[in-house]
């Protein structure tokens, strides 16, 4: 049924909404549909449209999918990719010059500060060309320029037109040096506080203070007054988190954080990561891609009783029954109120200046609050899992890990004949992982890497970088998936063909310090920075190294990158506790030839024995085979060889009852012993 916005297709949807007994009439429906085009989509394509009636007919089905296909053709919020257009450019230093600004802090951020955001917030994209997922610009009257770190050097060149932007590394050229040096005395230089934080915000305060120039906050984001066809805010439903799966109930759990802002003399914490309120009120949504969040922002007083701020049409049925009469839903206009009156009765509240964006602090301070700049106390509890949560993310690694190890087995037949490539590995790897039960979707794009192209660390293939699997070369797989009771996330490194010496030997290398990492003992109060080291000694040794990180911790079903804890060189205070899950992954790359990264995710466990002080250690969850015939054998001292042997064995008994008998015939090969 075709619905083209005229008179007779409009008067087709009312008589169906009213006779399916909707709140919304068709406008009412056209202005949420905006919304649901604008999120990604979700594994259930129809699952939107219980937000029109809880369970729509076949002919208003119709109707509403009609619709959304209509208004879907027709929208153009500029985000196809492709070189950059000047004009946007231009649009925007006219639009500051109007502000009375001379340049702008751009960011690639949200108001939550999240990884992921909404196609809303992906300015930084419109403006300049940069997909990746970290990254800045500012500009100026004369020049402009943008920021990234190492990991997407390679994207940027490619990207970003450099006529228009100059490229900076991130680290060795912060965003705070070049406004030092390029902004002139006298300038003001605009932020939009919704996107700073205030720890961010002053870092660049005090590099206009060395230009003699001024950061000036901006009421509304310039770019949004220029960007013609910038999207909605995201709508997706909003469910409840089934309690088999969540662990422990909401009411718990806010009664528990609840108590600790008592003790600190808090009267209410202010939540602006939706992580942590997924967490907390056990809801999950779809309103970002990869991690399934619903964005708003949330107050918890210190009676456990707490205010959700988010657009009320996302509720699906049955979730106000779920968040229960100690959760107010409010319209996202009421937040700002709902801060004024927190200053107004003297309340002290909670913020994270890590994570809250300067917006909050700048309301509650001239409302009189007094502002507690601690950590968001969501994300500490979050992060260490219940026994039950344990058990599902036990559960899906072996789903997850069966379907790897089928696409690795269908891998060892293919790749031989030459014919695939890395876009058809992704989406064979994918179709595998949508036939899991509780499966929800990808927990980060599929980095697919053949040859050359698995040097690049956040690598992502599209139709001109399409680049088959060769022999005599590496393949590079990261990947990962989001289900009801865990996140995923594993990389492999496959020899394609005969690998080289010198591919074996430094395949080698990382291995053994993935081995040295798994087998890690450690006494409580240990922090990931203090064991990064183990994972790069034999590297180290002969002169190699990884730029990235050597683990982030995993949500359950939430973000496959979560904190507080972290196992990097960068210093990190959060100490590792048992039910924290972090990966596990050192890597090596030589560029313009082939990378190399071992990841396994693993749980903290406390450790047995007759020890002084309690030691901890870590349980590996990923169970799919490493290859073998990028082993060499003696470079392994006897308690690796024994490690690589136990974990295979353990590989072999958990995933040949899940798999099909080819596969099963498959694995028992490349599970085989080392010796």
């Amino acid at each position: 049924m075709a619905l083209n916005g005229n008179k007779s297709g409009d008067e087709t949807l009312e008589r169906l909404l009213s006779e399916a007994g909707s709140a919304l009439d068709a406008a009412g429906v056209r202005d949420l549909v905006q919304g649901v085009i604008a999120a990604p989509p979700g594994v259930e394509a129809e699952a939107w449209m219980s937000l029109v009636v809880p369970e729509p007919g076949g002919e208003l089905k119709q109707s509403l999918a009609a619709l959304k296909t209509e208004i879907q053709t027709a929208a153009d919020d500029g985000l196809d990719g492709g070189p950059t257009d000047p004009a946007r450019l231009d649009a925007l230093r006219k639009e500051l010059q109007r502000r009375d600004l001379d340049g702008f802090i751009l960011p690639r951020s949200d108001e939550h500060q999240g990884e992921y955001v909404a196609r809303k917030s992906e300015r930084l994209a419109w403006l300049t060309g940069f997909t990746g997922s970290a990254g800045m610009t500012v500009v100026l009257a004369d020049r402009a320029a943008v920021f990234v770190d190492s990991r997407y050097t390679l994207q940027a060149e490619k990207e970003i037109d450099g006529g228009l932007f100059e490229h900076c590394h991130l680290i060795d050229r912060p965003p705070a040096d070049w406004i030092a040096a390029n902004l002139a005395p006298g300038a003001r230089l605009g932020y939009d506080p919704w996107l700073l934080t205030p720890v961010q915000a002053a870092r660049y305060q005090a590099a206009c203070k060395k230009a003699g120039a001024e950061l000036a906050a901006s009421d509304g984001n310039p770019v949004d007054a220029v960007w013609t066809g910038q999207p909605a805010a995201p709508i997706s439903p909003v469910v409840a988190h089934d309690g088999a799966f969540a662990g422990d109930p909401s009411a718990d759990k806010r009664r528990r954080i609840a108590d600790g802002l008592k003790a600190d003399k808090a009267g209410a914490a202010v939540l602006t990561a939706p992580d942590s309120i997924a967490w907390l009120l056990n809801v999950r949504g779809g309103d970002v891609p990869f991690t399934p969040l619903a964005l708003s922002f949330a107050v918890l007083y210190a009676d456990a009783s707490a205010e959700l701020f988010m657009d009320g049409r996302k509720l699906a049925p049955g979730t106000p029954y779920h968040l229960g009469p100690d959760v107010e839903v409010l319209e996202p206009d009421a937040f700002g109120p709902a801060l004024d009156k927190l200053g107004k009765d003297g309340k002290t509240v909670r913020v994270s200046a890590d994570t809250a964006p300067r917006w909050v602090f700048d309301r509650l301070q001239k409302a009189g609050a007094v502002v507690d700049r601690g950590d968001d106390p969501c994300q500490l509890p979050k992060a260490i899992k219940t026994a039950a949560q344990m058990d599902g993310i036990r559960a899906a690694h072996r789903r997850d890990g069966a379907s790897l190890t089928r696409f690795l087995a269908w891998l060892g037949g293919e790749a031989a004949n030459g014919s695939l490539t890395e876009t058809a590995c992704a989406d064979k790897l994918e179709s595998l992982r949508r036939g899991n039960d509780h499966f929800q979707g990808l927990s980060f794009p599929t980095i697919s890497g053949a040859g050359a192209n698995g040097a690049v660390v956040h690598y992502r293939v599209s139709g001109e970088t399409d680049a088959p699997l060769r022999p005599k070369s590496l393949y590079l797989v990261d990947s990962g998936a989001q289900y009801l009771d865990g996140t995923t996330d594993v990389t492999r490194t496959i020899a394609i063909g005969g690998p080289t010496d010198e591919m074996r030997r430094n395949f080698t290398l990382v291995l053994k310090g993935h081995i040295a990492l798994a087998t890690a003992r450690f006494p409580e109060g240990t922090t990931g920075s203090q064991l990064d080291t183990l994972a790069r000694v034999a590297l180290w040794r002969v002169g190699l190294d990884y730029d990235h990180g050597t683990g982030h911790g995993v949500g359950h079903f939430l973000g496959v990158h979560e904190g507080p804890h972290r196992i990097s060189k960068r210093s990190n205070r959060v100490a590792l506790a048992p039910g924290m899950v972090v990966s596990n992954e050192p890597g090596y790359y030589k560029a313009g030839a082939y990378g190399i990264r071992i990841e396994n995710l693993v749980t903290v466990v406390q450790v047995e024995g007759d020890a002084e002080k309690q030691l901890l250690g870590f349980e590996t969850l990923t169970l799919a085979p490493i290859d073998r015939a990028l082993v060499v054998a003696d470079m392994l001292d006897g308690a690796e060889a024994a490690w690589l042997d136990a974990y295979h064995a353990r590989v072999l008994d958990e995933i040949t009852p899940l798999v099909d008998e080819a596969t099963a015939e498959w694995l028992a090969e490349a599970a085989a012993p080392i010796a």
